[in-house]
């Protein structure tokens, strides 16, 4: 059997050959010095390809390990989790202050209009969030998606997205002032009223609650399979759920800001742990 003595030793070996300095650079000036630079070229090929070699051997080892002591294997798991959970840290934490994300989805994933100059976008977080929004719902995982989120979703089932939401007819100027503090841009900034019998009204307990509003662009066009929650005074939509079994609540407004300082904030996210829970019983009964 393979055992941790015997991969420690042969992770040592590796190393120590690894560390050696320069043993690429070394082949190849005294090959070259007694054969000419063919020779030279040749042996440090060799070194490359023994390199290549020892590494990939030494993955076999780590498999081998792994597949002899499960609880290896959890701890490569939970250290593996633990990492991925750190960068995400950091990219949160390097945006900035506030939580709204200072980016657009790409509008050629909703429609043919050009976008306008000094729109901001993420390809790649478009194609990474996109595609898994109708996957998670398709697997029961409980999806709370919040301002860019909110859109993402809509766009992700079908929807359509005004890119400057005050300049329509007749809505209002959805932005927050940038130059405020923070409290200011993250205070409430107009109603939102629910539809009657929805979740939203449900948590809520009232027909309308004041949310904050920091945004420029905004559902045009409501995705399919989704059902609208909650809209402002000027009709735009604000919140919706999905029609099927699974939990999938957005909205446009930040209910994590102070959320445990507002009642309604804090009980989105109630239902949404409740959601969470409720699928973990299920998976794991």
């Amino acid at each position: 059997m393979f055992g941790i003595t015997d991969f420690t030793a042969f992770c040592a070996s590796i190393l120590l050959f690894l560390a050696l300095p320069g043993p690429g650079t070394f082949a190849l000036l005294t090959s070259t010095a007694k054969g000419g630079f063919r020779a030279g070229a040749g042996a440090t090929l060799g070194v490359i390809v023994g390199d290549q070699v020892l590494l990939w051997l030494a993955v076999a080892g780590v498999a081998a390990l792994l597949a002899a002591y499960p609880l290896a294997f959890k701890a490569v798991q939970v250290a593996g989790a633990a990492y991925l959970a750190w960068i995400g840290l950091r990219l949160l934490f390097s945006r900035g202050d506030g939580s709204a994300s200072p980016v657009n989805i790409e509008p050629h994933h909703y429609s043919d209009e050009p976008s306008y100059e000094g729109n901001l976008h993420d390809p790649a977080r478009d194609a990474t969030s996109l595609p898994l929004i109708p996957l998670a719902v398709a697997m029961g995982v409980p999806v709370l998606a919040i301002c860019r989120g909110f859109q993402e979703v809509n766009v992700a089932f079908g929807g359509t997205l005004h890119q400057k939401v005050q300049e329509q007819p007749g809505m209002l100027d959805h932005r927050e002032n940038l130059d405020d503090p923070l409290d200011v841009q993250y205070a409430p900034a107009h109603a939102v009223t629910f539809n009657p019998g929805g979740l939203l009204a449900g948590i809520a307990g009232v027909a309308s609650q004041r949310v904050n509003s920091l945004h420029g662009q905004g559902v045009a066009r409501l995705g399919k399979g989704l059902k609208v929650e909650a809209v402002a005074p000027d009709g735009l939509i604000e919140a919706f759920r999905h029609e099927g079994s699974s939990f999938l609540l957005g909205v446009q407004w930040h209910p994590e800001w102070r959320v445990t300082e507002n009642p309604f904030y804090l009980g989105i996210f109630k239902a949404f742990g409740d959601a969470c829970r409720t699928r973990a019983a299920q998976r794991n009964p």
